[in-house]
């Protein structure tokens, strides 16, 4: 009867508690059943049964009908759009008796204890994770399989849930779609009431690029390795497998070096309006390298050059042309710093610091920037380069630059990420493509379209507009197969949202500026073109705000998105 209910029976009647007492079981969260028991005098027993026929009045003419049964959301109903759905037959439900089986796998059994500590608090429910058993929720690797690096395979039916993939990544990506499926109270941190359904049928799943990335600028404003670790996890839930972590930049140097330890003491120790700025030691770099990790997140560091280094020249004098440190610096001007080309110590410098970051960092790329090199002239521009990508290449990673770099001459495999706008002039586009046809790889950034701190609209309290207005449509409604003339598809390797942070100083600064917009960067990289649908899109983002209230993500509610209510 609604959830409450109440039962009694006459003095010297066959029950099971005592006369005069009235036995009502009040179910509580996690589907156990608490039962009170109310003890009346004999001289009230009467009275007693009168009042509680009248309480069953209550409960079953006056009160609220029950709640209707909670729909499973249909399999296409995420972010990113799936490959390919097959909605089929009834839901699986997951209950206290549900069990995650994982084989003999470790890495099965990783993606298995991620899935239940994700489950286990609004749930209230043990979910094990064994090596055995029957039914429930099952993680498979199938090393044969169709899945490629990071695909994945979900069916669902009444019996049970299977996960199959090839690699990790797979399956790490098969549980944030089975999370997404699940009803948003899910991401609560307190139990819920449920219940827990998911869409009977199957997904079968792979990426449509190998680059999913989204870049953190911790140079203009510094953030902790907490506030870094936050914005790992929103990039998880959306199948991101790429970190760019902006490290250096006028306004700071963000990471120890032994061998140069004024950068990070000195020249770390300030940020964009003058803070207390703030560094990462080799063992906090490492502790956010191994939280990426985790979550199938490569992390790729960035120090910026020859441009972009006026901290590092405020830290050490013989880095500069005339010998002498300028002071630091907090504003947000670009373009006027310069590492000093003709010194040998620049190479010095840079062959110290890129050979203690590759040391630090697993993954296979490293970023030397190369953008905004205006008081550098073009021939030391390309002479510099020239100089410093066989040094990433002996320490065993590969090139990444920002797309100036095909001014110069990029390395043999190097990788050049395009920030450009549609207002960018014909000839550069031409140099960009020029290189993709030779053999760059290209990342697609473009200012006007996904650098996250651009303003949404003139209202917009924070970010910058000098590429102008980016709203959510805008954002999403483009296709980088074919955004960039003359650039051959299988030169594209991907897309990346970039944060820049002159404005933003917190991680409610982030979630403001990268939600909404950042799941629709994920289903470009991810999701097949001819899923590409603006409106069926919007409408799958309207339905992510309930999770991102739960996981306390303070979105943009953009008007091009019809919103629940709030």
């Amino acid at each position: 009867m609604g959830g409450l209910f109440h039962r009694f029976r006459p003095e010297g009647s066959a029950g099971d508690g005592p006369a005069g007492e009235w036995s009502i079981p009040i179910p509580t969260k996690g589907a156990r059943v608490r039962r009170h028991r109310l003890h009346l005098p004999g001289s009230l027993h009467l009275l007693g049964s009168l009042l509680l026929v009248a309480a069953t009045g209550l409960f079953t003419s006056g009160a609220a009908p029950a709640p209707a049964p909670v729909e499973p959301r249909p399999l296409a109903q995420v972010i990113p759009a799936p490959a390919s759905v097959t909605e089929a037959g009834p839901p699986y439900r997951i209950t206290g008796t549900t069990g995650i089986r994982v084989g003999d796998s470790p890495a099965a059994r990783a993606a298995g204890e991620y899935l239940a500590d994700l489950l286990r608090p609004a749930t209230g429910y043990p979910l094990p994770v064994t090596r055995h058993g029957a039914g429930g929720i099952r993680l498979r690797l199938a090393h044969d399989g169709p899945y490629g690096a990071e695909g994945y395979r979900l069916d669902s039916g009444p019996a049970g849930i299977t996960l199959t993939a090839a690699r990790p990544a797979g399956l790490f990506h098969g549980v944030q779609t089975l999370r997404q499926l699940l009803p948003a109270a899910v991401e609560e941190d307190t139990v819920q009431p449920g219940p827990w359904p998911v869409a009977g049928g199957t997904i079968r799943d792979t990426p449509r690029y190998p680059w999913r990335g989204a870049m953190l600028d911790v140079a203009r404003h510094f953030f902790t390795v907490d506030e870094v670790k936050r914005y790992v996890d929103r990039l998880a839930l959306y199948k991101f497998n790429k970190l760019h972590l902006h490290l250096s930049d006028d306004q700071g140097w963000r990471i120890a070096v032994d061998s140069w330890p004024r950068l990070a003491e000195y020249g770390g120790s300030t940020e964009v309006g003058g803070g207390p700025g703030g560094h990462y030691t080799k063992e906090q770099y490492r502790e956010i390298v191994r939280y990426a990790a985790a979550r199938h997140l490569e992390v790729v560091p960035e120090i910026d050059m020859p441009g972009h280094t006026h901290a590092a020249l405020a830290s050490y004098a013989e880095l500069n042309c005339d010998g002498v440190a300028p002071p630091l610096y907090t504003g947000t001007a670009v373009g006027f710093s310069s590492l000093c080309v003709p010194k040998e110590v620049t190479y010095d410098f840079v062959d110290d610091v890129i050979r203690e970051l590759a040391a630090l960092t697993p993954g296979r790329y490293l970023h030397i920037g190369g953008d905004e090199a205006h008081s550098t002239s073009h021939a030391d521009y390309a002479r510099f380069m020239e100089r410093v990508q066989p040094v990433v290449a002996r320490y065993g990673k590969t090139v990444v630059g920002w797309h100036q770099l095909t001014g110069a001459s990029p390395a043999r495999g190097a990788l050049a990420q395009y920030w450009g706008l549609d207002r960018t002039s014909d000839e550069e586009k031409a140099e960009v493509a020029k290189a993709a046809r030779s053999g760059t790889g290209i990342i697609l950034s473009p200012a006007d379209r996904v650098y996250l701190d651009m303003k949404y609209d003139r209202t917009t309290p924070l970010g910058l507009s000098w590429a102008g207005y980016v709203e959510v449509k805008r954002s999403y409604d483009w296709d980088p197969g074919s955004y960039l003339p003359g650039v051959p598809q299988d030169a594209v390797r991907g897309v990346e949202a970039p944060l820049w942070t002159e404005t933003i100083e917190n991680s409610a600064h982030i979630d403001h500026m990268a939600f909404p917009r950042l799941p629709g960067v994920a289903e470009l990289g991810w999701s097949p073109a001819a899923t590409h649908d603006w409106e069926d899109y919007r409408t799958r983002l309207a339905a992510q705000a309930p999770r991102w209230d739960a996981l306390g993500i303070g979105y943009h509610r953009s008007p091009q998105v019809d919103w629940p209510a709030a």
